[in-house]
């Protein structure tokens, strides 16, 4: 399906994870519609991934930012103005579920709130003259902990809550000006952070297969393929009357009835 995507500016943020994390696989399935990605993250990892996607005839831009903090936000906006001029997606995909929990500082639960949703505040405030120019639209990368909690993540869990509360929000805010603001959330998804979390753990095949097997639709775990792919749907005009919604991307993990478990 050709969701007309050429050629459109997308930013994502968060985007220069490992190889095969959500924000690169969102990356990479942006340049393969055709469209422009704009990688926004702190790692010097988006230098290599903008070079070999240019090297590919991608028209891509690299702006190294600490998503902390809103004074490198609002210059990495200015980048993209002064470079393209338009946003015609906002993608916003950081998170790092840091473990931020009732026993955590001040200061880590407070830095938690401005990495995994203060972010999200400052990267749609500096972008949102663009996305007007074009009618563009936002898309919020959520978690099923602001919907379930986890134990032991206090931080993230205010911050994902955030989150769903500002996407619907802005859809109210825009809704006059044609833009809208969704939300997609992620549930268990094998990505490399979550490779690295299992390794951690003492008995973590068979945590694995414990958080596998509760998972409804094929006992597997979402892809991050798979979570990309619907968001590029999101943000397509394929979606042109969504706006305010929460896509539970995760085979029912969080809302489908227990019952379909009983083996």
């Amino acid at each position: 399906m050709d969701l007309g995507l050429k050629d459109k500016v997308v930013v994502v943020t968060g985007a220069a994870g490992i190889k095969g994390s959500i924000g690169e696989t969102i990356v990479q399935t942006v340049a393969n519609e055709g469209a422009i990605p704009v990688i926004v993250d702190r790692n010097d990892r988006g230098y290599g991934y903008a070079e070999a996607l240019q090297k590919k005839g991608v028209d891509t831009i690299f702006i190294k930012t600490d998503l902390s903090d809103y004074k490198q936000i609002e210059a990495a906006a200015k980048v993209i103005e002064d470079k393209y001029g338009r946003v015609d997606a906002l993608i916003n995909n950081v998170g790092v579920n840091d473990g931020a929990g009732l026993d955590a500082s001040i200061d880590d639960f407070m830095y938690s709130l401005k990495l995994n949703m203060v972010s999200f505040f400052a990267m749609t405030k500096y972008c949102l003259p663009m996305i007007k120019k074009v009618k563009g639209n936002i898309l919020n990368i959520g978690s099923k902990v602001a919907l379930t909690g986890q134990g032991g993540t206090s931080g993230y869990a205010a911050s994902k809550g955030g989150v769903l509360g500002l996407t619907r929000e802005w859809a109210v805010d825009l809704i006059k000006e044609g833009i809208r603001s969704n939300a997609i959330i992620i549930a268990e998804s094998w990505t490399p952070a979550y490779d690295s979390w299992i390794k951690t753990l003492e008995n973590g095949e068979e945590k694995l297969k414990s958080i596998v097997k509760k998972i409804p639709l094929e006992n597997r775990m979402t892809t991050p393929q798979e979570i990309a792919d619907q968001c590029l749907f999101a943000i397509s005009e394929k979606s042109s009357h969504t706006t305010g919604q929460f896509i539970t991307v995760d085979g029912g993990y969080v809302h489908l009835d227990r019952s379909l478990l009983t083996e």
